[in-house]
């Protein structure tokens, strides 16, 4: 990500977004609002301070960040982007210094995929009306409705037709939808606004207490909220205490039941065959200048070089398995330490500080995936103490 904003700035890339900082997968998986926009924002910070670390300008690449949230039909949903707005330009203000055009916090609203059932499929157009005007009342920068049937298959034209009419009546027609901000000074809105930034201001106090971002992933104290968030709002949608229209409550007198497909939109063999036939011609037009490019994008991953700035010559050229294989062989393929493993190792460097000092965090990793499959952890990690104190 480094590099990439460090192209941007190189190349002067303007009016164009370097990263979309993504709340949307965090809803999805389960999160309420006050987490999807606490981790977001948190999530944005570590960029920034990342960014800082190489040595950018706040002023340069400040403009060049994007996020992304989804919208459900909570209340919160209602001022997520004007809070997301005000944590943010406080803290580029008042903490980074930065200029007033990388205070603006730009951002794009999705409407919830979570939130479509395959129950009633007509009434998950209703719910997406409702997210876009929250999203268009609280000005979010673009826009994205979607289509009722997602909760069952792919979109259909005429059900991608529909979803886009959404926002377009919103906007071409619904009369208060023109004025900018007509519900800015509401009650129930400044009571949200202040309450969500309350909320998100603790979550921010909980993961700096993990360590920041990067240390709560170790325990994987985002993930285990996002789950529990989950479960807490299944729970409440099958005892029906969140009630949700021909799905758990209001149901037809057929039941309501659920909607099976009737096509699922997959590509034709003829496009797949096409699609090979491409691959295949581009590989064979350019194999040797295929292996230059690809052997240059291993010698700056090597080298720690800019790798981003000979991604967009190989990718002229090359295919992502190509790429994603060259860069298998000189980086090794990333795998995800298990939460035991996490805690006990978190818990070592707390109690032996000179841990760090004899072996880095990723060769005890490596010595622990070596012996678990035949010791018992907790035997391992006696021994690993052992070695330790042998090399004092």
């Amino acid at each position: 990500m480094g590099d990439v904003q460090q192209y941007f700035i190189e190349e002067k890339v303007r009016n164009f977004y370097s990263v979309s900082i993504s709340g949307y997968h965090i809803a999805e998986a389960g999160a309420n609002p006050i987490t999807q926009l606490a981790f977001t924002l948190a999530n944005g910070f570590t960029y920034v301070e990342y960014y800082l670390s190489r040595g950018m300008d706040i002023n340069k690449f400040g403009p060049n960040l994007s996020f992304f949230f989804s919208n459900g039909v909570d209340p919160e949903y209602s001022v997520i982007g004007r809070v997301a707005r005000k944590i943010w330009s406080k803290a580029m203000k008042n903490k980074y210094g930065a200029n007033s055009r990388a205070q603006m916090l730009k951002y794009h609203i999705q409407t919830s995929g979570r939130s479509l059932h395959a129950q009633e499929i007509d009434f998950n157009d209703i719910r997406t009306t409702l997210q876009a005007l929250y999203a268009i009342n609280d000005n979010c920068n673009s826009l994205h409705t979607n289509a009722y049937d997602e909760a069952i298959t792919t979109p259909t034209e005429e059900s991608v037709r529909r979803a886009m009419a959404i926002q377009l009546i919103i906007n071409k027609e619904l009369g208060l939808a023109k004025n900018e901000n007509p519900i800015q000074g509401a009650f129930i809105i400044e009571e949200l606004t202040d309450l969500v930034e309350a909320a998100v201001l603790e979550e921010f106090d909980r993961i700096t207490e993990r360590g920041g971002v990067l240390g709560a992933m170790e325990t994987m104290y985002q993930r285990s909220k996002i789950q529990e968030e989950s479960m807490h709002y299944e729970m409440l949608k099958h005892t029906g205490e969140f009630p949700i229209i021909g799905v758990n409550t209001f149901l037809s007198s057929k039941g309501s039941p659920t909607v099976l497909p009737a096509e699922v939109i997959r590509a034709t063999e003829e496009e797949k065959q096409a699609q090979i036939a491409t691959k295949d011609n581009l590989h064979s037009a350019f194999a040797k200048a295929q292996q230059e490019q690809l052997s240059n994008i291993q010698q700056a991953a090597v080298k720690q070089d800019n790798i981003f700035e000979h991604l967009m010559e190989a990718t002229k050229i090359c295919t992502l398995g190509q790429i994603t294989e060259a860069l298998f062989e000189v980086g090794g393929q990333y795998r995800r330490i298990c939460k035991q493993v996490a805690r006990s190792f978190a818990a070592l460097q707390t109690a032996y500080t000179e841990l760090v000092e004899v072996f880095s965090f990723t060769v005890l990793v490596n010595l622990y995936f070596q012996k678990a499959q035949t010791e018992r952890f907790a035997l391992f990690l006696f021994k690993l103490k052992m070695l330790i104190f042998s090399k004092k």
